[in-house]
């Protein structure tokens, strides 16, 4: 089964954290999605840019709003996600358990729906 992982972290963490520091989690992260890839857990993983970079799109009444940055203001925003394969939620749940990331935030695991003929 494939779970989508996300990400949620306070950005300002990352920015009080030391070059070295930066460098460790950097490392510790590479490290795990190499472990998640040989034990064949992994399907995708990328980290995102800060929601300062993001745009929210709206259709309403068939007319298409853009508005600069996240629609909510929040201190934990979506930092990157990995899809995984996962034998249950219990196994993906150990799986976002050791990404490095839930230390300094949250990891939401959540099932990818399967629209396929037997669904």
């Amino acid at each position: 089964m494939k779970y989508l992982c996300q990400v949620w972290f306070d950005g300002t963490r990352l920015d009080v954290m030391t070059k070295e520091e930066k460098h460790k989690l950097d490392s510790d992260s590479f490290g795990y999605d190499q472990d998640l890839m040989a034990s064949g857990n992994m399907i995708q993983a990328e980290a995102l840019q800060s929601p300062r970079s993001a745009v929210t799109v709206r259709v309403r009444n068939g007319e298409t709003s853009v508005t600069d940055g996240p629609f909510i203001e929040t201190k934990e925003y979506l930092g990157g996600f990995i899809l995984i394969e996962a034998k249950d939620l219990n196994d993906a749940i150990r799986v976002a358990a050791g990404i490095p990331l839930a230390k300094l935030g949250a990891i939401e695991v959540r099932p990818i729906h399967d629209f396929g003929p037997d669904a």
